[in-house]
C-alpha cells in the first residue's frame, strides 16, 4: 500500500515539473520569434526647411594677376635685385640688364640732338630773314628755295634725333625691369650673366626672369557641362573648399561665363573670383567649387539615403510596420531632398536600415533622427 502512495505520489511531482517546464520555453520561444522578425531602424521626421540645389566642380586655385618679367630688348642680365618669395611694390626696381652700351648710345643721341637743334635754329634763322627780303623783293625765287629746303632739311633731322634720343632713353627704361603692379616673387627663372633675347625663336612667355604673382585676389576656372551652364549666371554667389581649411568656406562670384564650349571637352569655361586678402589660398592647388542654383525657402524634405530608387520611401505605419510610399522629388543636394507629393510634415520616413525592407515589414526604431 505504501509503495502504491509512493508511485501516486513521484508521478504526481513528476507532471508537475513537466507542466512548469514546458510553459516557460514555449513563451520564450515566442518573444524570441517575434523580436527576430522586426527590423532595426533608424527614422527621419519630415519638417521644412530652406533647400538649395547646389553644382560642384573642381579647379585649379590661380593668381588673379600673374606676369613673367621680361625686357623688350636683348642683353646680358647685371643684376636681379629679389629673391623668390620676395613680396614688391608697384614700380620697384627687379632686374637688369647691363645697360653700358645703352648709356653710351644715349650720350651719343643727345649730342645728336643738340647738333641737329644747332642746325635747325640756324637754319630758322635763315629762313626768317628771306622771307623778309622776299617780301622786298630782293631776292629770285631760286635763291627763296635753296633756303626753304635746307629750312625743311634742319627740322627733318632735328625730329629725327629727337626719336634717336626716345629710342635709347627706351631701351634704357626697359632695360630697368620694373613690378608693374604689388605681388610676390613666384619664381626666378634665370641668373646673373645669363643673355636673354625675346626676339629669338626659342624664347617663350613663361622663360622670363622673374614671374611676379598677386594673389590678394585669385580665380579658378572650372569645366561645365551643357546641362548645367544654362543655369550659371554672371555675378551669382560661390564658395570655394580647400582640403587644408575643411572647415572655412570662402566666398566669391562668377565672373567670366563663356558662351561657347570647348571644341575638344565640349564643355563651358567658368571663372570664378575670390578675395584672397590674408593670402591663406595658394595659387596652384586645387580647390572645389560650390554653385548655388535654385533654392527654396519653405521646402518638405527629407534625408537622400531616405530615398530609394528616386521613387519611393519607407514610411513608419501603424503597429511600427513598415508602409512603401511613392514620392515625386524636387531639389536635390548631397544632404537632402526635397519631397513634392506623398509626405506631409511629421512623418517618419526609414532613413538608416530600408534597403531590405518590405512593405508591411516590422520594424523596431533605434532612433529618431531630427
Amino acid at each position: 500500500m505504501k509503495k502504491i502512495v509512493m508511485v501516486k505520489v513521484c508521478v504526481a511531482l513528476f507532471l508537475l515539473l513537466s507542466i512548469l517546464s514546458c510553459r516557460p520555453p514555449e513563451k520564450k520561444e515566442a518573444l524570441e520569434e517575434e523580436s527576430f522578425g522586426a527590423a532595426s531602424v533608424k527614422v527621419f521626421e519630415v519638417k521644412k526647411q530652406k533647400i538649395s540645389e547646389k553644382l560642384h566642380y573642381t579647379g585649379v586655385i590661380e593668381a588673379l594677376k600673374n606676369v613673367n618679367i621680361t625686357p623688350d630688348v636683348g642683353g646680358k642680365i647685371a643684376k636681379i635685385h629679389v629673391e623668390e618669395g620676395e613680396r614688391v611694390r608697384e614700380g620697384q626696381l627687379l632686374a637688369e640688364l647691363d645697360t653700358r652700351a645703352i648709356r653710351l648710345q644715349l650720350e651719343q643721341a643727345k649730342a645728336a640732338l643738340a647738333v641737329a637743334e644747332a642746325n635747325h635754329k640756324d637754319a630758322q634763322r635763315n629762313m626768317e630773314r628771306m622771307e623778309r627780303l622776299k617780301s622786298e623783293k630782293a631776292v629770285s625765287d631760286q635763291q627763296y628755295e635753296k633756303i626753304k629746303l635746307a629750312y625743311e632739311a634742319a627740322e627733318a633731322q632735328l625730329q629725327q634725333a629727337r626719336a634717336a634720343l626716345n629710342l635709347a632713353q627706351h631701351s634704357l627704361d626697359v632695360s630697368l625691369m620694373k613690378a608693374p603692379f604689388s605681388g610676390v616673387v613666384a619664381s626666378k627663372n634665370a641668373e646673373v650673366g645669363d643673355v636673354i633675347n625675346p626676339m629669338m625663336g626659342g624664347f617663350s612667355a613663361s622663360s622670363g626672369v622673374l614671374t611676379l604673382m598677386d594673389f590678394s585676389r585669385v580665380k579658378i576656372e572650372v569645366d561645365v557641362p551643357h546641362r548645367d551652364i544654362v543655369r550659371i549666371k554672371k555675378g551669382q554667389p560661390a564658395q570655394l573648399l580647400v582640403t587644408v581649411f575643411p572647415d572655412k568656406a570662402f566666398q566669391g562670384r562668377v565672373a567670366i561665363v563663356n558662351l561657347t564650349a570647348d571644341p575638344l571637352t565640349k564643355k563651358f569655361k567658368v571663372e570664378v573670383r575670390i578675395n584672397n586678402s590674408d593670402f591663406v589660398l595658394r595659387p596652384n592647388t586645387f580647390g572645389e567649387v560650390t554653385l548655388e542654383v535654385s533654392t527654396h525657402e519653405d521646402a518638405l524634405v527629407i534625408p537622400q539615403k531616405s530615398v530609394l530608387e528616386s521613387k519611393y520611401v519607407f514610411l513608419v505605419g501603424a503597429n511600427n510596420q513598415a508602409q512603401r510610399r511613392e514620392v515625386t522629388l524636387g531639389l536635390q543636394n548631397a544632404d537632402l531632398v526635397e519631397i513634392l507629393n506623398g509626405l506631409k510634415e511629421g512623418d517618419l520616413v526609414v532613413t538608416e536600415g530600408n534597403y531590405a525592407l518590405e512593405d508591411g515589414a516590422k520594424i523596431d526604431i533605434q532612433e529618431v533622427i531630427q
